[in-house]
């Protein structure tokens, strides 16, 4: 393997590590960033939509929410790593979006705050 692949492959490895490092406990901490705007229960828009039912749905397609047209027309599907990539640069990932948040630079605390959604609502 060359140079670039075996970089790649680092990365890869520890992109992996630090998902099954994650830690629910740290996210649900995490969340509390995140709580002044997005609801977990059903039905309880604030600011933001309510991230209730996120996983497989479709960006920008929950109920009783006025999402951006850029969202709606992303064609994305809230996954792991979708939201991974969104909550790392919300703008980067979907420019026009209405999220006024700059982002969580740290992948660790990023996966941290993902294994707390996937405990919520898987």
């Amino acid at each position: 393997m060359n140079r670039v692949g075996s970089a790649c492959a680092a990365l890869l490895l520890a992109s992996g590590l630090a998902r099954a490092e994650a830690d629910a406990a740290r996210g649900a901490q995490r969340f509390e960033e995140c709580a002044p705007c997005h609801a977990l229960e059903k039905d309880k828009e604030t600011v933001g939509p309510s991230l209730y039912g996120m996983f497989g749905r479709k960006a920008g397609a929950g109920a009783d929410f006025r999402y951006s047209p850029a969202l709606k027309r992303s064609g994305i599907a809230w996954d792991e790593s979708s939201i991974d990539r969104y909550i790392a640069d919300p703008q980067g990932f979907i420019p026009g979006n209405r999220m006024p948040y700059a982002g969580i630079a740290d992948a660790g605390a990023r996966a941290d705050l993902i294994a707390y959604l996937v405990k919520t609502f898987k």
